[in-house]
């Protein structure tokens, strides 16, 4: 295998425990940070080259959102490390018990493309804050960011502890052989599976951070002008191209009616009159990124915009009206600049919507009546939920950020990530002497041994005494 001796070479470093220090992981995340401020021009060219970012979103998702993480990280990171010690019973009452806060060892991080820097370092972050080498893979796809991130963050890290691998799907492949003690993925549902496959022959454990489609139920009781603000931004965000954005409105019929001019509206103070020409709206990455989610425009009714540019890899931003639930824009996560309108009756008919499909990495819910917005969230299950607004509970490093069934396994952000990247590791110190206290537990057994074991190892329901 091409990547045994780096795997094995990056093993070599964790045994030895150079990764454990804190004052270790604190200068590699410090590097981490000059990286970031160094080479932020940099970034913000290379994602306009991979799938022309605007240097706003740029700023925004990829470097400000990951300095939050790196930030909250470097204050936190002695708290999180502590030992954490836990309730004792009778007979340990004299002893230490505690959790200890254990690296798991080399792990691997696969970023996708729609996010390259964000998506790659906010886990790595974590990683290395909870002691790991560490092997990332970015994605092959955003091809400007992948050579910008290969040659060099290696300049900054360790090069004994960090390694940047590079390649498409057979280099994958073979990066996936090698036994890993922790995989974190970031990508689609199909790919997750192959992820999860290749780390189920080494017993790996894995966290998959997938997409899904995100419904947003919008109800009758609401300021349409605003709703209309915070939908077209969270869709049209990266062209569309977030794994957390809204990907379709469920409404009723006179909602969808009102939100259609609010919706032009909005779109047009975003990006003028001709969005192609507006240095605020992105690109799709690929050709084959693009020639699928064009595939999607023949669903429903275009409402508004639809006009494409394959040269330019252009697609307006389009809201599409009386759509299907069998159209094909409602088969698969859109991935593009394309805002669906299902109708429904009710908000009971948005909701049995919701959950007789996957369960999505996120669902919003707007309504002037907090009631509405409660109920969506207590009767449906997502990775994430935001009412009245989209996209927004990402940027909370607060927040646990993940899916739930096809939308993905695990969580991260903030201390989620340290945890993620972290084997607790549950430890009992006890004292060498006091030997008659373990007495009662050792054989020859009698009943009055029995009661003396529950009495001093039970767990009580509060309010409950024991006779003894």
């Amino acid at each position: 295998n091409p990547y045994a001796g780096l795997v094995e070479h990056l093993r070599t470093s964790w045994l030895s425990g150079r990764t454990r220090p804190m004052e270790y992981r604190l200068a590699q995340l410090e590097a981490l940070g000059r990286f970031l401020d160094d080479k932020k021009e940099e970034i913000l060219e290379a994602t306009a080259a991979d799938m022309g970012k605007p240097c706003f979103e740029a700023f925004f998702s990829e470097i400000l959102l990951c300095k939050n993480e790196l930030h909250q990280t470097l204050n936190s990171l002695g708290q999180w490390m502590k030992d954490e010690h836990v309730d004792k019973n009778l007979v340990t009452r004299l002893d230490s018990a505690f959790i200890r806060k254990d690296p798991y060892g080399v792990v691997l991080i696969i970023g996708p493309w729609n996010y390259p820097i964000h998506l790659l370092l906010v886990p790595l972050i974590g990683a290395i804050a909870a002691g790991n080498c560490v092997v990332v893979k970015p994605s092959e796809i955003s091809k400007n960011t992948e050579r910008l991130v290969a040659e060099t963050l290696s300049c900054y890290l360790d090069n004994d502890c960090y390694a940047v691998v590079t390649g498409g799907v057979q280099e994958t492949t073979r990066l996936l052989e090698n036994k890993f003690d922790f995989i974190f993925f970031t990508g689609s549902p199909s790919v997750g599976r192959v992820v999860m496959t290749a780390a189920a022959k080494h017993l790996t454990p894995v966290t998959l951070e997938l997409g899904g489609k995100n419904p947003c139920y919008v109800s009758d009781s609401c300021d349409v002008q605003n709703v209309a603000r915070r939908v077209a931004w969270g869709r049209f965000f990266n062209a569309g191209q977030t794994c957390i954005a809204p990907d379709y409105i469920l409404c009723s019929l006179e909602m969808q009616e009102k939100l259609m001019p609010a919706l032009r509206e909005a779109i047009a103070e975003f990006y003028g009159p001709n969005p192609k020409e507006s240095p605020d709206f992105g690109r799709i990455v690929g050709d084959r990124q693009f020639r699928r989610v064009q595939a999607l425009l023949r669903s429903g009714r275009v409402a508004m915009g639809g006009q494409t540019d394959e040269g330019e890899r252009y697609i307006a931003p389009t809201v599409l009206a009386d759509v299907l639930p069998t159209d094909p824009i409602m088969q698969e996560e859109i991935f593009g600049p394309i805002l669906p309108i299902i109708v429904v009756g009710s908000m009971d008919e948005a909701i049995d919507f919701i959950n007789a499909r996957p369960r999505p990495l996120a669902v919003y819910a707007f309504s002037c009546d907090s009631k509405v917005v409660n109920q969506v969230l207590e009767r449906t299950s997502s990775g994430g939920f935001c009412g009245n607004d989209t996209m927004m509970h990402v940027t909370l490093t607060s927040l646990p950020f993940g899916g739930i069934g096809n939308s993905g396994l695990g969580k991260y952000h903030g201390r989620f990530t340290f945890d993620t990247f972290t084997h607790q590791r549950g430890c009992l110190h006890r004292n060498m002497g006091l030997e008659a206290l373990n007495s009662p537990r050792y054989p020859p057994y009698s009943q009055q041994k029995l009661g003396l074991v529950t009495a001093t190892f039970e767990v009580k329901r509060r309010g409950m005494c024991t006779i003894l």
